[in-house]
Order: C-alpha cells, then sequence, then structure tokens
C-alpha cells in the first residue's frame, strides 16, 4: 500500500504578538503498512532542524514548524518603507508532503524557502537517513536500529541509540551514546568540531583514527596496529629509479580483541571514544 499526504488541511496557524505574523504548524500521523517490522525514515531538507524520538506507539508522527518569526526579522527593514498602519500577513507554510510506502516513510518540506523545524516520533526500531545543510541540528533519542545522519552547519547529537552509525558534521560536533551494537561497521566524521562516542563496554571493533589537528583520547584498551606510521610507495618509475612515497595519517588498533570496522576522521577537533559508564576529563 502507497500512502501520501500533503499537509495543507492539517495546517495549523498561530497568531503572534508582532502585528500578524503567523507560525505555520503541521502535524500528521502516519500508519504503516506493516507495523511488526521496522520503519525506514528518509528526511532531507536544506534549512532547519530535525529531531527523532522513539515511542511507545505504531505509527509514525511527523511534525514540522516553520520559523516565521526569523523570516519576519529578516524583513523589518523592508517593512518600515511600505507605510504606517501596513502589517505584513504571514502566507508561510511548511510544505510538508510524506510519502509512505512498504514501510519506507519519505519527508519532505519547503526548507528551501525558510528554516523548517520537524519532529518524528516512531517506533523503537526503525532506520533513518537523515540530513539537513543550514540552521539546524540534528538529534536522535532512543531509536534503535541503523542511523545514516548528515549535518553540513549544526551538531549531530545522537542519544541511547542502538544498531549502526553513520555520523557526519561538516561544521558541529558529533556526539553520540549508543547502548547496543549490531556487529556493523560504522563510522564518525566531523571537519570543524569534536567526535564524542560512548559504546558498550563489551564493544569488540577494529578502529582507525585521524585527526589533523586534535587530540585521540580512549578509556578502552586499545591494541595499537604495528603497521602505524609506516611509509608506502605511491608511485614509482622504474626507468629513473624515481619513487614518491606517502604516509597514511590513519592510526589502527583493536578493542577486546577486534571486530567490525568503526572509522573515526576529524580535521580540527578531538576524538574521545568512551566506555559505558565512564566519563574522561577534557
Amino acid at each position: 500500500m502507497k500512502t501520501f499526504i500533503t499537509a495543507v488541511a492539517t495546517t495549523v496557524v498561530f497568531l503572534g504578538t508582532l502585528g500578524m505574523t503567523a507560525q505555520a504548524q503541521d502535524k500528521v500521523p502516519v500508519p504503516l503498512d506493516d507495523p511488526a517490522r521496522p520503519a525506514t525514515i528518509k528526511l532531507g531538507q536544506v534549512s532547519g532542524s530535525i529531531f527523532v524520538k522513539a515511542y511507545d506507539g505504531k505509527d509514525v508522527i511527523v511534525e514540522a514548524k516553520a520559523r516565521n518569526e526569523e523570516e519576519g526579522r529578516r524583513h523589518r527593514d523592508r517593512d518600515s518603507e511600505v507605510g504606517p498602519g501596513m502589517k505584513r500577513l504571514s502566507i508561510g507554510s511548511t510544505g510538508l508532503e510524506i510519502d509512505e510506502e512498504s514501510n519506507v516513510v519519505r519527508i519532505s518540506t519547503a526548507s528551501h524557502m525558510r528554516a523548517i523545524d520537524v519532529t518524528i516520533s516512531v517506533p523503537a526500531h526503525a532506520n533513518l537517513i537523515l540530513s539537513t545543510v543550514n540552521d539546524g541540528d540534528i538529534k536522535v533519542t532512543g531509536v534503535d536500529g541503523e542511523i545514516d545522519v548528515n549535518d553540513v552547519n549544526g551538531n549531530v547529537t545522537l542519544t541511547n541509540v542502538g544498531g549502526s552509525v553513520v555520523a557526519h558534521a561538516l561544521n558541529g560536533k558529533v556526539l553520540v551514546t549508543m547502548n547496543r551494537v549490531n556487529g556493523k561497521p560504522m563510522a564518525f566524521s566531523s571537519l570543524n568540531g569534536d567526535i564524542d562516542v560512548t559504546f558498550p563496554a563489551d564493544l569488540k571493533a577494529n578502529v582507525s583514527f585521524s585527526s589533523d589537528r586534535g587530540d585521540v583520547f580512549s578509556d578502552f584498551d586499545v591494541v595499537m596496529s604495528s603497521q602505524n606510521m609506516k611509509p608506502m610507495v605511491e608511485e614509482k618509475n622504474s626507468e629513473g629509479g624515481r619513487y614518491r612515497v606517502k604516509m597514511d595519517k590513519t592510526v589502527r588498533g583493536t578493542i577486546n580483541g577486534g571486530g567490525p570496522e568503526i572509522q573515526f576522521k576529524n580535521f580540527n577537533g578531538g576524538i574521545y571514544i568512551r566506555k559505558g559508564g565512564t566519563r574522561l576529563s577534557q
């Protein structure tokens, strides 16, 4: 079964205290084809935050809110030019659209026009593919599944999640607390921000670290590989006897005997790998 929802009739408008500035908000329950199977939630937007939380229910509940008050501030100078007694009437909406088919829920908003904050309540076992570019963070709480998140100009915070994670924040922090891992490869990366990940104490993994301008800390017993920092021949010219070598900046090791690959890559920030129930001083 395929369900397509455009949130127009469900829009709730709140009149603000500044003239007729309004705030558009949509809230839509989305039934799944098969509530017994995990849902997959897909949302990519240009501007705004994404909040996902697990709850004890069968539907996926999507709530979108436009930040019209910010838009009003941007146009304040223009409003002063139109004449006395004239008030701006907000016609902004979230543009929320939802498509559900075979437990895959695709969500889109008018975030290319204004910042839209989206809150999604999902059953605890769900898979997430989320991304945002500007003016927002990504926060996920209590979800157990395969989580793939990407934030260009904001922080990524995953709290009490389980399963596997791929998390990237270009200009922000990556803060993750996992209470269960499912044995699949994972990756955590940032260009400008710390990466701070807490794993269960019995984690078994092969780990690799790369941080150009930061240090790596862990309270796990990480057994470092003997292959670290060995030069590698990148190119060789047999005629002239010339060759080029490359020093690999990635450091590798194992935790609790090794296991699935977990990558940590950072350019300007520290990497903190924590054992569940402990806290390192920073």
